[in-house]
């Protein structure tokens, strides 16, 4: 999978058409499992609702969008999606351990600085999971599941998000190249 030269430094990576097969497999099995695909914008919404039914029970109660969320007894965070999302976490920092990556730094273009690639990073996380809502759905959730069960909709959304990159990837390419 991943092999580190300790000598020059150099990590190599998984082959991209392997991981994409892989993601498949790991796609199919959830389908096949739980009934269900992948998915991770439910989650911080999830996140969100509890945010704000802990700092005001009674706004989250009264609000029509946040008392859809909020069943009985039942906490948002008991979401299949907010398990999936840890479940992602921890075998990601899993992996980096074990493949000798997991270290903080800030990968970015030398013709930019670390703080400018993560305030960009943060904008383009807001307005991706802002987009995710207004879309019912991110990449994983929206696209890949949806196109897995040949959904126009999940065809449409794949189209959208790699489109609108192509179109603005030559406007912002110098803040990575």
């Amino acid at each position: 999978m991943s092999h580190h030269n300790y000598i020059t430094g150099d990590t190599k990576y998984m082959n991209p058409y392997i991981a994409g097969v892989l993601l498949g497999l790991v796609l199919l099995a959830a389908f096949y499992l739980t009934g269900r695909g992948l998915g991770a914008s439910g989650a911080m919404k999830s996140v969100a609702v509890t945010t704000v039914e802990t700092i005001s029970h009674e706004h989250a109660q009264n609000s029509h969008f946040y008392s859809k969320y909020i069943t009985g007894d039942q906490s948002p965070m008991r979401s299949w999606l907010v398990f999936q999302v840890l479940g992602v976490l921890v075998g990601g920092l899993i992996s980096g351990a074990l493949s000798g990556r997991l270290k903080v730094k800030v990968e970015h273009s030398p013709n930019i600085t670390s703080r400018r690639r993560v305030v960009l990073a943060v904008i383009g996380g807001l307005l991706f999971g802002f987009g995710s809502q207004l879309g019912r759905g991110c990449t994983s959730g929206a696209a890949l599941s949806g196109m897995a069960v040949l959904s126009v909709a999940g065809f449409v959304t794949m189209i959208a998000i790699f489109g609108t990159g192509f179109a603005l990837a030559y406007f912002f390419r110098k803040n990575w190249i």
